[in-house]
Parts: C-alpha cells; sequence; structure tokens
C-alpha cells in the first residue's frame, strides 16, 4: 500500500468533503473548461502563502464568480489548493 504524506491525506479528504458536502462531481468539474478551478487553487494557496491578508469568507472572487472565496487557516487553503 502506498504511504501517503499527512498533506496527501487531507488533499484526499478535501476532494471527497467537497463531493459529499458541497456535491462538486468530477462531471460539474468537467463543465469548467476555462481554467476557473486552476485559477481558484491558485487564488488559495496564494493567500495561503502571502502576507497580504485574508480576505472575508462568502466574498467573490472577479474572473471565478461560480465559486465563493471561503478562505479558512494557510494549512487548509494549502489542502484546497491542491486537490
Amino acid at each position: 500500500m502506498l504511504d501517503l504524506s499527512s498533506a496527501a491525506r487531507d488533499v484526499i479528504a478535501e476532494r471527497a468533503r467537497q463531493q459529499s458536502q458541497e456535491g462538486w462531481s468530477p462531471e460539474h468539474d468537467d463543465e469548467h473548461t476555462r481554467g476557473e478551478l486552476a485559477v481558484a487553487a491558485a487564488s488559495y494557496a496564494y493567500v495561503a502563502m502571502s502576507l497580504i491578508g485574508r480576505a472575508k469568507a462568502g466574498v467573490q472572487i472577479g474572473g471565478v464568480g461560480f465559486l465563493l472565496w471561503k478562505p479558512k487557516t494557510r494549512r487548509h487553503d494549502l489542502v484546497r489548493a491542491g486537490r
């Protein structure tokens, strides 16, 4: 069996949570063909690694209007970015 790091396990668990609680299926993801998911992931990673402060939960990001911006902790945002 593959020995996963805690970070990899957290990324997998976050994806499972998104599917079970948020309803984001692979088919739903496939509807976003213009890089929206990559922009969302990069945004979470950027904020997690930056010193510019944190956006308030629920604020929509320009260019990623279909997603709600819900940053949490630095680690959680990096897990989201990895998903």
